[in-house]
């Protein structure tokens, strides 16, 4: 475990009082008023971390010089509490090591939840409706929004493709190792000699980009308006509404036809092209920056083979982890914290380890 040096301690604890002092003139311009709060409310979490680590350690002194006194009563009892102060400072040194881990500053976006079918025809439609349900009741429990921008349904009820916004506090934080294929093992409706069948869908999380994060230039980007096809009312098939988007640059493909205006087809598809781009650039910057390096648990390779469902054993194995945890109904029912709660320690050990070499 990496052990930050009393001189970090202190530098983090002055910027924080700094910040303070700062804020209680009442001088500040506005804007600058904003931009020290908004450091301030970044800072005041890690600045207590390190306060923690300070004063464990100077008990820990304190402690360490009673165990050498000569009264036997009382080396003891200085021993006994020594003790704990070392599994409370091995916790605390933990808690700042984390908090000052470079964050993901997609960390508290919004996401863009894309689920399509894969290998399995009907059954994997019908499994693909099987894990959007799955993050609509989880994102129901987290207290998020989901705002379902375009489906395409199958024949058996299913879902051969669908695009939600998922918004809320920390919703990417969450979602992010979500990315990659899902495979389900079980006996599908429509089989008479009870064998299990695996099919498969595939899982993308990215964090919803924003206008300002993405300048896309008309001359960039082609726009042709069609009359839409399949279901969706009475008026779907005789106005000009669907919109296909192509951004020329990258050859980026958007169509959307989920509703009855062309304006808000638009709108929805230029949302969508916004956060696939967003996602490009970020990728290109962290391949530059940690030379292409994946993390075993957030690799977000949409071909990998992230976990099964078994329905005949009831249970979910995430093999990026090696959990398996038999609660298979629960978690269909959105009760994801225990899963998505090991992925992101098993993150944050694989990083701190980074950190440590």
């Amino acid at each position: 475990m990496t052990r930050i040096s009393p001189e970090r301690i202190a530098q983090i604890e002055a910027r924080r009082d700094e910040l303070q002092a700062q804020m209680a003139t009442g001088d500040l311009p506005s804007d600058r008023f904003v931009a020290v709060s908004k450091e301030y409310a970044e800072l005041e979490p890690v600045a207590q971390a390190a306060g923690d680590v300070r004063r464990l350690r100077a008990e820990a002194v304190s402690l360490a010089a009673m165990t050498r006194e000569a009264d036997a009563e009382l080396r003891a009892m200085a021993g006994e509490e020594l003790r704990s102060n070392e599994a409370a400072l091995e916790q605390a040194d933990r808690r700042l090591a984390l908090a000052l881990l470079p964050r993901d500053a997609a960390d508290e976006r919004a996401a863009m939840l894309e689920i399509r079918a894969g290998t399995g025809g009907d059954e994997a439609a019908l499994f693909a409706g099987d894990l959007l349900r799955m993050y609509q009741r989880y994102a129901e429990r987290q207290g998020w929004k989901v705002e379902l921008i375009s489906a395409s349904s199958s024949e058996a009820g299913g879902c051969k493709e669908v695009i939600a916004s998922v918004a809320g506090k920390g919703v990417f934080a969450k979602l992010k190792f979500e990315s990659g294929v899902h495979r389900v093992q079980r006996v599908p409706v429509t089989e008479s000699g009870g064998r299990i069948h695996t099919s498969a869908a595939t899982v993308a999380v990215l964090p919803e980009a924003e206008e300002v994060d993405v300048d896309i230039r008309n001359e960039d980007l082609r726009i042709d308006i069609y009359r839409a096809s399949g279901a969706g009312g009475q008026h779907v098939n005789t106005t000009d509404s669907a919109v296909r988007l192509t951004h020329i640059p990258t050859g980026l493909v958007v169509i959307q036809q989920d509703q009855r205006s062309q304006h808000k087809n638009r709108d929805k598809a230029m949302q969508v092209l916004r956060t696939r781009l967003y996602e490009l650039e970020r990728e290109r910057l962290a391949s530059e920056r940690s030379g292409a390096r994946k993390s075993m648990v957030g690799s977000g390779d949409r071909s990998e083979r992230i976990r099964t469902y078994n329905f005949p054993q009831g249970r979910v194995t995430d093999h990026r982890i090696n959990l398996t945890l038999h609660r298979l109904p629960e978690i269909l029912q959105g009760e994801m914290d225990e899963l998505i709660g090991a992925l992101i320690s098993e993150d944050e050990a694989e990083r701190l380890a980074t950190l440590d070499g």
